[in-house]
């Protein structure tokens, strides 16, 4: 049986966040999220060099979410252990796009490239913040995910033409676009080849909004902390 989802201590969903902070949560919760996703293909992908890179590239993705979170975390008062586990699935920031459970390769590696070109324009805006740790944390950040984007466009250009890898990516663009604010919208279009028009519509795909998925994940994700609540990990 699940547990509750009240058990969480961190109800930054109901109290006032600053923009900073707002900002800092969603690219935290993105990078979460999609590790988690990222990692699932440990020990199945097509080859073992994937097995490895995929895994790297989760571990990254952790890791920067750890150090988003930390930033937040001074202004909110909290942890970044709290803001990672201790939130219910609802009050989590993450776009819809990297919730999405892709068994199938094309898919995964559509999300990875659409993903890391927006994640790219994002930290370009980040690397010019007022906030000497937000710049220096997003430059920083920005030099790691320099391999994830070679990574994506090695293998963007490979399936470049195949069909699913096409139909993929064509079906993943509205999220895609769905986890940029609307300013930098036109910029990822361009870069993708893609029309802005043809954009996430309001309703399920806006950041703040959650597949069905992301509950399931939640439950796997925080299950060793949920075991023995209000321990020190």
């Amino acid at each position: 049986m699940r547990r509750a989802y009240a058990a969480h201590r961190v109800p930054v969903g109901r109290v006032s966040v600053t923009p900073t902070a707002e900002q800092l949560l969603a690219i935290a919760d993105d990078e979460l999220i999609l590790g988690w996703r990222d990692s699932e293909w440990t020990g199945i992908a097509p080859f073992l060099e994937e097995d490895v890179a995929f895994s790297s590239i989760a571990q990254n993705e952790i890791g920067h979410a750890r150090a988003l979170y930390e930033l937040a975390a001074r202004e909110l008062g909290t942890t970044a252990d709290e803001l990672a586990f201790d939130r219910a699935p609802q009050e989590y920031r993450c776009a819809p796009l990297v919730e999405l459970r892709l068994p199938d390769w094309a898919d995964t590696i559509a999300r990875h490239w659409l993903y890391e070109l927006a994640d790219e324009l994002r930290l370009q805006v980040l690397k010019t913040s007022d906030d000497r740790d937000v710049a220096g944390l997003a430059e920083k950040i920005d030099r790691e995910e320099a391999y994830h984007r070679i990574h994506a466009q090695m293998w963007a250009d490979r399936l470049a033409g195949e069909p699913r890898f096409e139909a993929a990516v064509e079906r993943l663009w509205p999220a895609a676009l769905a986890a940029l604010p609307e300013d930098l919208r036109a910029r990822l279009a361009e870069r993708v080849g893609r029309d802005v028009a043809r954009g996430p519509q309001p309703g399920a795909l806006a950041r703040g909004n959650h597949t069905a998925e992301l509950p399931e994940l939640w439950e796997e994700m925080t299950m060793v902390r949920r075991s023995v609540p209000g321990a020190a990990w």
